[in-house]
């Protein structure tokens, strides 16, 4: 019978930890195959982990490790990834703002020959305005950078095992999950769903750290920024071999003009566009830094009892747990 593993990464979620394992588990229980809850508890400071602890005392689907500090949710994505031991795994949001009222018709794609489907939003709930401004020009940002309709995808999808093996194997330290879903390709189908309230708990993303992902996200996915430095460049090249003709033309008909003043606002003009282009090759360089280092994504400090005790205290390749 095949195994589906539920990857549900938790921040500072303890209160939303029991009613996550309750409502999937009314949803996958009709369902003819045998499932698995994985909560990653990352970094929380609540007593998050020791409420998943104190469901899997009940709940024998239940799953659950903690993170030795906050390594942030792309690292407790991929670790879900690496401990899930399912033919299908399906990443969603424990506060269940991703319905799981869509995993049966999920699960019936991926029976149907769908090896990665998306979960793509209809709406996106009950959100402030500068929220959704701010994650509208993310999503329209990142599309444009990646080359992909990133507007309306989410991190809730299913990927079927080959799609999970070929995401392990990418070695690099910083990962986008949702972007790479698209890149590794296999087939793949939608689902769309609309955003759900939050059942407990206020959102962890504020606008700082929507830009700070945003950023991090676009220079470990693209190099469309560098590029853009380039462009920077030709575009002031030409500019000033057609301020030069100018001014010399000026000059050798004696109305020159006279002052500093387009020569001082070039000059912090040029200067300004400088310091922009050698912070984007600094942050290119940081992420280069980071990577060559080779640092875990995460490590995990403790793990429930149904899970392989050799994974604590280091991360470990999937192969090996």
């Amino acid at each position: 019978m095949a195994l589906v593993s539920i990857v549900l990464p938790a921040y500072n979620e303890k209160e939303n930890i029991a009613i996550a394992a309750k409502t999937l588990t009314e949803v996958l229980d009709p369902l003819p195959e045998e499932y698995e809850l994985l909560f990653i508890s990352d970094g929380s400071r609540d007593g998050t982990y020791e409420e998943i602890l104190r469901v899997a005392k009940d709940n024998p689907h239940v799953k659950g490790a903690e993170f030795s500090r906050n390594f942030g949710k792309e690292a407790a994505i991929f670790a879900g990834l690496e401990l899930a031991a399912g033919d299908a795994v399906v990443v969603m949001d424990c506060d269940l703002q991703h319905p799981p009222s869509a995993l049966p018709e999920m699960l019936e794609k991926w029976r149907d020959g769908a090896e990665v489907v998306e979960g793509i939003k209809n709406s996106r709930g009950r959100e402030s305005l500068g929220y959704k401004l701010s994650a509208g020009l993310f999503y329209r940002i990142m599309s444009a950078l990646i080359h992909m309709d990133m507007k309306a995808s989410s991190d809730y999808k299913l990927l079927d095992r080959k799609a999970v093996a070929a995401l392990l194997e990418l070695p690099e330290r910083r990962t986008f999950f949702r972007a790479l879903s698209f890149w590794v390709g296999f087939r793949t189908e939608r689902v769309t769903y609309d955003v759900q309230e939050r059942v407990a708990g206020k959102s962890k993303w504020s606008m700082r750290s929507l830009i700070r992902y945003a950023v991090s996200n676009a220079t470990s996915f693209s190099t469309a920024p560098l590029q853009a430095v380039s462009v920077m460049g030709w575009v002031f090249l030409l500019f000033a071999v057609v301020l030069g003709i100018q001014t010399l033309v000026r000059f050798c008909m004696g109305n020159a003009a006279t002052g500093f003043t387009t020569v001082i606002l070039l000059l912090l003009i040029i200067g300004g566009l400088l310091l922009v282009g050698l912070g984007i090759v600094g942050h290119y360089i940081a992420r280069i830094y980071e990577e060559v280092k080779g640092r875990p994504r995460y490590i995990i400090r403790d793990v429930t009892d149904n899970l392989p005790e050799q994974v604590k205290g280091a991360w470990k390749k999937h192969d090996q747990i």
